[in-house]
This record gives C-alpha cells, sequence and structure tokens, in this order.
C-alpha cells in the first residue's frame, strides 16, 4: 500500500512475522469485561512488544452465537486504547461493512485515524449472523454487492475532495466532502475471510487478507494462491496455549494448539516462511497477563 500510515508500517513494513493480539484480553467468557483491566493489559501488551491490539465488530448480542466481542462499539473503544498507547497499531477485526453506512465508517475510521496519530488498520467484513440482517433491514443475498460498493464509497469518500459517486448507498454528487481525510491520504482495507467476493476481487481490492485458522495444507494452499495473485499482506489467527512441558507435541484447540514453547517457535517461524506476515494470537486460562507474557518470553522473544 503506498503512502500507508503508522499501523500499516508496523505490521507490514519490514519482512518479519509481526505478532498481534485481540480483544477482550483478560477473559473470553465474559459478556463485558472489565475495562480498566482491558486498559492495564492493553498498556502492558504493547510493553511486551506485541505489534497490534485488534478489536470486534459485533452490533447486537445473539446468544446463540455465543460471542460479543470486547461488547463495546469499536470505535469507541478503539479511541480509549489509542489514549493509553503510544505505538501499536489498532485494529479491526472486522467492521461489518454491509450493516453500516460508509459514509459513517468514512468518517469513523479516519478520526480514529487521527485521534490514533495514523495508527488505524481496517479489517473489513460482510457479516456472518443471520438475524442481524433481518434487524438492519440487509437483504442477505445483496451482501457481496453491498460490501464491493461500500468500499467503493470508502475509497472515493478518503482519496478524494468532493467525491462523486453513486451506489445503494447513495449519492454523492461533488457537493459534498468528508473530513477528515486520513493521515496518509487512505486507509488500509484487509479484507476479512471471503466476504462473499472472488479471490481476484480481494487482491484487486483489498490492502491484504485476512483469514480465520487454518489447518497446515488449506493455509499453504491459500497462501501459494495469494501471493500468486499479489504482494499484499496476507493475516491469519492462532490460539497459544502454552503446556507446562517446553518440548510438549500440539494437540489442537479451538482456532489453534496446546504445545511446548519449542514447537509453537518453529511453527511461527514456518508461518513467516510459507508468507504469513501477521498473526493474531488468542491464549487461554485464567490469568491471561500470565499466559501473554509467557508467550512473549518463551516464544516471540525467541523467535
Amino acid at each position: 500500500m503506498e503512502n500507508a500510515n503508522r499501523g500499516y508500517e508496523r505490521l507490514f513494513g519490514d519482512d518479519g512475522l509481526t505478532v498481534g493480539a485481540t480483544f477482550p484480553l483478560t477473559s473470553a467468557r465474559t459478556s463485558r469485561p472489565d475495562v480498566e483491566r482491558e486498559l492495564a493489559l492493553a498498556e502492558r501488551l504493547e510493553a511486551l512488544g506485541f505489534d497490534a491490539l485488534w478489536a470486534r465488530d459485533v452490533p447486537t448480542d445473539w446468544p446463540k452465537f455465543g460471542d460479543t466481542g470486547q461488547t463495546f462499539d469499536p470505535w469507541t473503544w478503539l479511541s480509549r486504547v489509542a489514549a493509553r498507547t503510544d505505538d501499536v497499531a489498532l485494529g479491526t477485526a472486522s467492521v461489518v461493512l454491509t450493516l453500516r453506512h460508509p459514509l459513517h465508517v468514512a468518517k469513523q475510521a479516519a478520526s480514529l485515524d487521527h485521534l490514533s496519530e495514523g495508527r488505524l488498520v481496517l479489517g473489513v467484513a460482510s457479516g456472518d449472523r443471520p438475524p442481524e440482517y433481518e434487524a438492519f433491514g440487509v437483504a442477505e443475498d445483496e451482501r457481496g454487492a453491498a460490501f464491493r460498493e461500500s468500499v467503493e464509497v470508502l475509497r472515493a469518500a478518503w482519496r478524494d475532495a468532493h467525491p462523486e459517486v453513486e451506489t445503494r448507498w447513495g449519492t454523492l454528487d461533488g457537493t459534498l466532502d468528508v473530513v477528515p481525510k486520513p493521515t496518509a491520504g487512505d486507509l488500509p482495507l484487509l479484507v476479512t475471510g471471503n466476504s462473499r467476493q472472488s479471490r481476484e476481487w480481494i487482491a484487486a481490492h483489498g490492502d491484504g487478507w485476512l483469514f480465520y485458522h487454518l489447518p497446515e495444507d488449506a493455509l499453504r494452499s491459500y497462501l501459494d494462491d495469494w501471493n500468486e495473485r499479489t504482494a499484499a499482506p496476507f493475516v491469519t489467527t492462532c490460539t497459544v496455549d502454552l503446556a507446562g512441558d517446553l518440548e510438549s507435541d500440539p494437540e489442537h484447540v479451538n482456532q489453534g494448539f496446546r504445545a511446548g514453547a519449542a514447537w509453537f517457535r518453529d511453527y511461527f517461524r514456518e508461518l513467516d516462511a510459507w508468507g504469513v506476515d501477521h498473526v493474531i494470537v488468542g491464549v487461554r486460562g485464567d490469568d491471561r497477563e500470565r499466559a501473554y507474557e509467557r508467550v512473549a518470553e518463551r516464544v516471540l522473544d525467541r523467535l
């Protein structure tokens, strides 16, 4: 991405693998994490060398899905996080574009970009919770087209003064402008999953691809295909559950592995070699601060 902001440069400016973490940091089992504990741990992770902190966009609570993210609106939450941190990238994973008017997203994102001094990286998605489409008056079978048109509006609002664009979201006829403009003239968009798009479209219109944790064979296949299409970065996720025995072999857990630190060091080196540019880490256990410290000390510091 040309003229990339500070956040994008932090994650993808060098050749090596970078590592982030996702909110809620203190506990995935509570529907409303303690604010001060979350912010204190965010500061701690920055000090430990984590490169990004990612916030979810979960507009409504659907008990059947069993996941409310960090509960708070991502723009409001990341503004609070920005005030408590200095250099760590701030990411959305991911803003559901089909449920938000793109002019609101354009202004909210550019505002946070300025307030964080250029640290915002936007993961964007088409959504995955069927009841929300009816609640927001969105036709489920039109999500793909709505996502593409939303990206079109965002790019025009950020890049152009008094833009002219016409989509299902409305018409900009050159009379109006959206301010502020991003600190670097544009904002990076990482398309999440497929978002109901072809890989050709994602490679042509995204500044990276953010994909969920995949088995090794599937991940390497996706990476080979992606790297043939573009030099844009690839981001994935992984649950890291460190075993007490540093040499323990891996066991599969939800979205990741339980294994010894030595295995995780080798695994992260392999991710780097395969072409992964950033991995979003989650940890398990009641003492999450200590779990992140162990990951930093035993895995990241020794890569």
